[in-house]
């Protein structure tokens, strides 16, 4: 696998144009070491991925893994909030647009929506065994999931006010105009920060803080869902292999089944 991934790597072409990227992480196993990992969102093919994820690996992965002139083609760059992919987004993609996408921003209030939950579920003993109600797609629910709902949202916990936030943010519409999309947005945030729930709030105190990353993904309907795809596709290569000891081997075999390299000799 190696000598494949030397000869595919050799003889991928340097005037490859990537439009939309997107840097992400992956955990190597179950404590605090990650990959990070630079897509296509076009294809979803692995460009590259590097060991860690603070500035010095994001450092190394955009400039060994894409030329120069290769990044100047970069239109849009999709990040989650992690401070150390904002600035390889800013610092090696100079002409792109960074967003925040839809993926993540959902996932951020979604982690809210559960907070909000275990802090009533302590009053409330009809809040036990929700948790994947307030997760879950709502055409997916199974019927007694459905009732159950319907029965907590009359009841107006805190909790289902939280839940509709993330809806009303689910519910916009990608691919606006600039101005279109910072309006959507700032109604969006006056109806979550009506609601007064303090899980909620400091979502949008975040998002306010990363405001101009949001607006960008809403214009160019920018999405990390290709990205999330391989994510899953390199849990399976996790599974599989029963975890990986040597993070070069984890890397190597990403690369070796979703880098869409010519690994076989000649």
């Amino acid at each position: 696998m190696y000598r494949g991934v030397n000869r595919g790597l050799q003889r991928r072409s340097k005037k490859l144009e990537y439009h939309h990227v997107s840097i992400d992480e992956k955990a190597i196993g179950k404590g605090h070491e990650y990959i990070t990992v630079l897509s296509d969102e076009q294809t979803g093919v692995v460009i590259g991925a590097v060991q860690g994820r603070k500035k010095v690996s994001v450092d190394k992965l955009c400039s060994e893994w894409l030329t120069k002139s290769q990044r100047s083609k970069v239109q849009t760059v999709c990040t989650d909030m992690w401070d150390a992919f904002i600035y390889g987004a800013k610092t090696y993609f100079k002409n792109a647009k960074h967003c925040h996408d839809h993926f993540h921003i959902i996932g951020y209030l979604n982690k809210a929506v559960e907070k909000v939950r275990k802090r009533e579920v302590k009053k409330y003993e009809e809040l036990k065994g929700t948790k994947y109600i307030f997760l879950k797609d709502h055409d997916k629910l199974t019927e007694e999931q459905r009732v159950k709902f319907e029965i907590i949202n009359k009841i107006n916990y805190e909790v289902a006010k939280a839940w509709q936030v993330k809806e009303n943010f689910r519910d916009i519409q990608f691919k606006q105009s600039e101005n279109k999309a910072f309006s959507l947005f700032m109604r969006w945030r006056r109806h979550a920060i009506t609601c007064n729930i303090p899980e909620i709030t400091a979502v949008v105190e975040m998002f306010d803080r990363h405001m101009k990353g949001i607006i960008n993904a809403i214009e160019c309907g920018s999405t990390n869902a290709r990205a999330e795809r391989i994510n899953g596709a390199i849990q399976e290569l996790k599974t599989i292999g029963r975890g990986y000891a040597n993070p070069q081997n984890f890397i190597n075999a990403i690369l070796f089944f979703h880098g869409d390299l010519d690994v076989f000799p000649r």
